[in-house]
């Protein structure tokens, strides 16, 4: 029963990193507009994210942009585009994976060593996952944290971490969470295993006792006197 609640726990922390590792990469809140003292550098409002950038003026609607070049992206964002690609797939892949080797799922039949080995599967693509998410979402903090802080770059340039990067770190969590209950449903569904007792089935086959006929002899009675 507790490895049952481990794996819907793992099922639905899978499914949220899912979920939100598709949202992050498609969310342009990547790097949002600086604030220098009361005023706002630039724009109002500028997001850059992975495939568009959005600006809006004073009494503007806000505008968005898909990027007509990727050359126009920073190395990190370049770089990060790739990456979140690559864990929206991975947290597909394990997701799916993760829902083969449920215990109610009769698919992949009743056995649960081999139930057992395909949530361990999952649990590493979970975790794999979770990293993939944690270094664009990081990289991409770091450079906007050192840009901020150079005397070097002009006001203009400065920006502030946006949502998407926060929504990021806290997916990257929650994969990994995930992934890790996979694994601690495999470790006790082996640990049950090896400590189960297997009674060894010995056939005794009863004794054939067989009764030796006595032949009749061949004396008369008569011979013996």
């Amino acid at each position: 029963m507790a490895s049952y609640a481990l794996q819907i726990a793992g099922l639905v922390l899978g499914g949220v990193g899912m979920v939100g590792t598709v949202a992050v990469t498609i969310m342009p809140q990547w790097r949002v507009s600086a604030f220098i003292g009361s005023n706002i550098v630039v724009f109002e409002n500028l997001w850059e994210g992975l495939w568009m950038n959005c600006m809006r003026h004073a009494n503007i609607r806000m505008q968005c942009k898909v990027y007509d070049s990727l050359l126009a992206l920073t190395p990190d964002l370049q770089a990060s585009r790739g990456l979140m690609c690559a864990a929206s797939v991975l947290s597909f892949l394990a997701f799916m994976t993760a829902i083969l080797g449920m215990k109610c799922t009769r698919c992949t039949g009743e056995d649960e060593g081999v139930k057992s080995r395909i949530l361990l599967t999952a649990g590493i693509l979970f975790i794999i996952t979770g990293i993939v998410v944690l270094i664009p979402v990081s990289w991409v903090a770091n450079s906007i944290i050192r840009d901020f802080y150079n005397p070097i770059v002009d006001a203009a340039q400065k920006r502030e971490l946006g949502e998407a990067l926060y929504i990021g770190w806290t997916t990257a969590l929650v994969l990994l969470a995930g992934g890790a209950l996979f694994c601690c449903v495999f470790c006790c569904t082996e640990k049950k295993s090896s400590y189960r007792y297997s009674v060894p089935s010995h056939r005794t086959t009863p004794k054939s006792f067989h009764m030796e006929k006595k032949s009749p002899s061949i004396y008369s009675k008569s011979q013996y006197v």
